[in-house]
Protein backbone atom coordinates (compact mmCIF):
# COMPACT_ATOMS: atom_id res chain seq x y z
CA UNK A 1 0.00 0.00 0.00
CA UNK A 2 1.15 3.38 -1.17
CA UNK A 3 0.86 6.18 2.10
CA UNK A 4 1.66 9.04 0.35
CA UNK A 5 -1.52 9.13 -1.37
CA UNK A 6 0.23 7.81 -5.12
CA UNK A 7 -1.68 5.94 -7.56
CA UNK A 8 0.18 3.96 -10.05
CA UNK A 9 -1.36 2.91 -12.71
CA UNK A 10 -0.81 0.74 -16.07
CA UNK A 11 -1.94 -2.02 -18.36
CA UNK A 12 -1.13 -5.31 -19.37
CA UNK A 13 -1.96 -6.91 -22.63
CA UNK A 14 -2.87 -10.57 -22.16
CA UNK A 15 -3.31 -12.88 -25.10
CA UNK A 16 -6.56 -16.00 -25.88
CA UNK A 17 -7.18 -17.77 -28.43
CA UNK A 18 -9.49 -15.05 -29.98
CA UNK A 19 -7.19 -12.46 -29.62
CA UNK A 20 -5.77 -10.03 -27.04
CA UNK A 21 -7.29 -8.14 -24.53
CA UNK A 22 -6.08 -4.90 -22.18
CA UNK A 23 -6.10 -5.30 -17.94
CA UNK A 24 -5.61 -2.13 -16.12
CA UNK A 25 -5.40 -2.01 -12.64
CA UNK A 26 -4.23 0.00 -9.48
CA UNK A 27 -0.76 -0.39 -7.89
CA UNK A 28 -2.90 -1.09 -4.63
CA UNK A 29 -4.30 -3.95 -6.54
CA UNK A 30 -7.51 -3.65 -4.41
CA UNK A 31 -9.44 -3.97 -7.31
CA UNK A 32 -9.14 -5.59 -10.50
CA UNK A 33 -9.78 -2.67 -12.98
CA UNK A 34 -11.82 -2.70 -16.46
CA UNK A 35 -10.58 -5.17 -19.42
CA UNK A 36 -11.21 -4.57 -22.96
CA UNK A 37 -10.39 -6.23 -26.62
CA UNK A 38 -9.83 -2.38 -27.74
CA UNK A 39 -7.36 -0.65 -25.26
CA UNK A 40 -8.46 3.29 -25.38
CA UNK A 41 -8.49 6.54 -23.52
CA UNK A 42 -12.08 5.41 -22.18
CA UNK A 43 -10.83 2.19 -20.95
CA UNK A 44 -7.97 4.31 -19.01
CA UNK A 45 -10.50 7.11 -17.58
CA UNK A 46 -12.60 3.83 -16.40
CA UNK A 47 -9.96 2.24 -14.24
CA UNK A 48 -9.44 5.84 -13.13
CA UNK A 49 -12.99 6.00 -12.33
CA UNK A 50 -13.36 2.78 -10.83
CA UNK A 51 -9.88 4.01 -7.90
CA UNK A 52 -11.37 6.74 -7.46
CA UNK A 53 -14.93 5.27 -6.48
CA UNK A 54 -13.05 2.51 -4.84
CA UNK A 55 -10.09 4.06 -3.13
CA UNK A 56 -12.12 7.43 -1.13
CA UNK A 57 -12.39 10.45 -3.09
CA UNK A 58 -9.88 12.87 -2.19
CA UNK A 59 -7.24 15.42 -3.42
CA UNK A 60 -3.71 15.74 -3.72
CA UNK A 61 -3.17 12.25 -5.19
CA UNK A 62 -0.22 12.07 -7.31
CA UNK A 63 -0.88 9.62 -10.44
CA UNK A 64 1.63 7.54 -12.04
CA UNK A 65 2.20 6.01 -15.30
CA UNK A 66 4.26 5.56 -18.25
CA UNK A 67 3.21 8.02 -21.56
CA UNK A 68 1.14 6.20 -22.95
CA UNK A 69 -1.74 7.59 -25.29
CA UNK A 70 -4.16 6.60 -22.99
CA UNK A 71 -2.24 9.19 -19.99
CA UNK A 72 -2.05 11.53 -22.26
CA UNK A 73 -4.81 12.17 -24.12
CA UNK A 74 -6.88 15.17 -23.38
CA UNK A 75 -10.08 13.46 -21.71
CA UNK A 76 -7.41 11.39 -19.61
CA UNK A 77 -6.09 14.78 -18.22
CA UNK A 78 -9.05 16.49 -17.98
CA UNK A 79 -10.45 13.58 -15.70
CA UNK A 80 -7.77 14.16 -13.41
CA UNK A 81 -7.83 17.44 -13.08
CA UNK A 82 -11.84 17.23 -12.18
CA UNK A 83 -10.34 15.39 -10.01
CA UNK A 84 -7.73 17.37 -8.61
CA UNK A 85 -5.13 14.47 -9.05
CA UNK A 86 -1.57 15.53 -10.24
CA UNK A 87 -0.26 13.67 -13.05
CA UNK A 88 3.72 12.27 -12.79
CA UNK A 89 5.03 10.22 -15.94
CA UNK A 90 8.03 8.07 -16.28
CA UNK A 91 10.62 9.02 -18.74
CA UNK A 92 10.40 7.72 -22.10
CA UNK A 93 11.84 4.45 -22.14
CA UNK A 94 12.40 3.76 -18.60
CA UNK A 95 10.35 1.15 -17.09
CA UNK A 96 11.47 1.85 -13.70
CA UNK A 97 9.37 5.17 -12.82
CA UNK A 98 6.72 3.16 -12.65
CA UNK A 99 8.34 -0.27 -10.69
CA UNK A 100 5.37 -0.98 -9.11
CA UNK A 101 3.20 -1.85 -11.46
CA UNK A 102 5.90 -3.46 -13.74
CA UNK A 103 5.84 -5.96 -10.65
CA UNK A 104 2.47 -6.59 -10.29
CA UNK A 105 2.34 -7.35 -13.93
CA UNK A 106 5.51 -9.97 -13.43
CA UNK A 107 4.16 -11.49 -10.06
CA UNK A 108 0.45 -12.26 -12.16
CA UNK A 109 2.19 -14.08 -15.11
CA UNK A 110 4.67 -15.94 -13.08
CA UNK A 111 2.31 -17.04 -10.30
CA UNK A 112 -1.01 -17.17 -11.77
CA UNK A 113 -1.46 -17.14 -14.79
CA UNK A 114 -1.56 -20.80 -17.15
CA UNK A 115 1.43 -21.57 -19.48
CA UNK A 116 -1.03 -21.91 -22.13
CA UNK A 117 -2.82 -19.13 -21.32
CA UNK A 118 -7.26 -18.55 -21.04
CA UNK A 119 -9.54 -20.38 -23.14
CA UNK A 120 -11.66 -16.86 -22.97
CA UNK A 121 -11.91 -13.56 -22.22
CA UNK A 122 -15.09 -14.71 -19.60
CA UNK A 123 -12.59 -17.37 -17.92
CA UNK A 124 -9.38 -14.44 -17.87
CA UNK A 125 -11.46 -11.81 -16.45
CA UNK A 126 -12.65 -14.52 -13.49
CA UNK A 127 -9.38 -16.34 -12.74
CA UNK A 128 -7.58 -12.53 -13.05
CA UNK A 129 -10.05 -10.72 -10.55
CA UNK A 130 -10.21 -13.74 -7.85
CA UNK A 131 -6.06 -13.53 -8.27
CA UNK A 132 -6.15 -9.51 -7.39
CA UNK A 133 -9.25 -9.61 -4.83
CA UNK A 134 -9.09 -12.74 -3.34
CA UNK A 135 -4.97 -13.43 -2.96
CA UNK A 136 -2.94 -10.36 -4.29
CA UNK A 137 -4.26 -8.18 -1.49
CA UNK A 138 -5.68 -10.50 0.61
CA UNK A 139 -3.10 -13.00 1.69
CA UNK A 140 0.18 -12.49 -0.63
CA UNK A 141 3.04 -11.38 2.03
CA UNK A 142 4.54 -8.47 0.25
CA UNK A 143 8.13 -7.27 1.43
CA UNK A 144 7.25 -3.95 0.65
CA UNK A 145 4.58 -4.37 3.58
CA UNK A 146 6.95 -6.26 6.21
CA UNK A 147 5.71 -9.41 4.95
CA UNK A 148 2.12 -8.72 5.07
CA UNK A 149 -0.32 -8.27 2.39
CA UNK A 150 -1.59 -5.13 1.34
CA UNK A 151 -5.26 -5.49 3.11
CA UNK A 152 -3.40 -5.83 6.29
CA UNK A 153 -1.06 -3.20 6.09
CA UNK A 154 -3.31 -0.80 5.27
CA UNK A 155 -5.77 -2.00 7.85
CA UNK A 156 -3.10 -1.54 10.11
CA UNK A 157 -1.90 1.68 8.82
CA UNK A 158 -5.47 3.26 9.27
CA UNK A 159 -6.10 1.45 13.12
CA UNK A 160 -2.51 3.38 14.11
CA UNK A 161 -3.81 6.56 12.31
CA UNK A 162 -7.06 6.70 14.05
CA UNK A 163 -5.53 5.49 17.53
CA UNK A 164 -2.97 9.03 16.80
CA UNK A 165 -5.80 10.97 16.38
CA UNK A 166 -7.89 10.12 18.82
CA UNK A 167 -4.88 10.55 21.42
CA UNK A 168 -3.91 14.23 19.79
Amino acid sequence: MVRRRDVHLDGETLGIPCGQFLLTTSQENQWAGPMSFSPDSRLTMKALEMAWETRGKSGGVMFHSDQGSHYTSRQFRQLLWRYQIRQSMSRRGNCWDNSPMERFFRSLKNEWMPVVGYVSFSEAAHAITDYIVGYYSALRPHEYNGGLPPNESENRYWKNSNSVASFC
